[in-house]
């Protein structure tokens, strides 16, 4: 029987994870909020606005109706920007099953609630954590969309409904591992996007290896002291959620918030560097809610901090380096 799946926002990760749906055999309705763009994928399929050119499966079918999208779906992937999770899962609600398993494949912290976006659809939704799955990993889109081998994790409470959704989007190029550890999973993905930015901006800078190595490196400590405090599980960190996707997002070209970084480094505002990004580089506004996260649990996140300053206090990168640089020594597993 095929697995019938809906994928609400049709940017960039929306679209290849319907591709990867649909061949791994699931059916697949992507919903998406601008008719023009529905028709296109509808009638050219491919998706203009970022793969133009890049023909997706068959199996694949738009809506702009979120009731058509949500119909009859064993899962549904939650793909919009994190800030704007809340609004648009407000009023999708009334559409999703009362069986339907909400995936999160968003990586961010909500501003001001600092909750998880799993937290957010438990909220908003009422669904306990068997109906809440988290997809996560080293999964850069423009390298999936030309179907080059990547591997995620899929994590959920409930271990059974983590091996189904782990049927529904294993491909010959995308092989997915199940974990139970969705707070681990979670802050991985928000958490590696600052420390995006962080390495981003060092580039920009014209810094080397070493410092973007040492970021990296105390980045994933600042994440794992976190996890902890919040009951993940450590091992989470060292594998596909955590350092996988984190040395990702930090070392390519590829990624959203690396390259936000780095035009910061090299000088450019933060308006001139919004102006000069077409995608959301979630990484901008969670590390204010990473931060305020951190504080919550009384956790030091001196390369967040780091961040918060130069992104939205405005304090020069080479400013902020010294002052990290001077923080006072300590044992390296603090």
């Amino acid at each position: 029987m095929t697995t019938r799946t809906a994928v609400f926002g049709t940017g960039s990760w929306g679209t290849v994870f319907a591709m990867i749906l649909a061949d791994a055999g699931c059916e697949v309705s992507l919903w998406g909020r601008r008719p023009e763009l529905v028709e296109a994928i509808n009638s050219t399929r491919c998706n203009p606005d970022y793969y133009p050119g890049v023909e997706l499966p068959p199996g694949i079918t738009a809506t702009t109706d979120p009731a058509e999208a949500a119909a009859g779906a064993e899962f549904v992937m939650l793909t919009v920007p994190s800030q704007t999770l809340r609004a648009n899962l407000g009023s999708w609600r009334p559409v999703i099953g009362p069986q339907t398993v909400l995936v999160s494949l968003m990586k961010g912290v909500e501003l001001g609630t600092a909750k998880l976006m799993s937290e957010v659809i438990a909220e908003v939704t009422g669904a306990g954590p068997e109906r809440i799955a988290v997809v996560s990993g080293p999964n850069l889109a423009p390298e999936i969309i030309r179907r080059q081998p990547a591997a995620s994790v899929v994590a959920c409470r409930d271990e059974e409904v983590a091996q189904r959704l782990q049927a529904a989007c294993h491909t010959g190029y995308f092989r997915p591992y199940t974990v139970s550890d969705v707070v681990g999973c979670e802050l991985g993905g928000a958490v590696k996007n600052v420390i995006g930015l962080a390495v981003g901006i060092a580039d920009g800078m014209g810094l080397g290896d070493n410092t973007k190595a040492s970021l990296i490196t105390r980045g994933l400590a600042e994440t794992t002291r976190l996890g902890l405090a919040m009951g993940a599980d450590p091992y989470t960190f060292a594998g596909l959620a955590g350092m996988g996707d984190l040395v990702a997002t930090c070392s390519s070209p590829l990624s959203r918030n690396h390259t936000f970084g780095a035009n910061l480094g090299r000088g450019m505002t933060l308006q001139e560097t919004i102006a000069a990004t077409k995608q959301t580089a979630e990484g901008v506004k969670s590390c204010e809610s990473v931060l305020d996260l951190a504080r919550r649990h009384g956790v030091e996140m001196p390369i967040t901090e780091t961040v918060v300053d130069v992104v939205h206090g405005g304090k020069p990168p080479m400013l902020a380096l010294k002052e990290l640089m001077s923080r006072s020594a300590k044992p390296e597993r603090r």
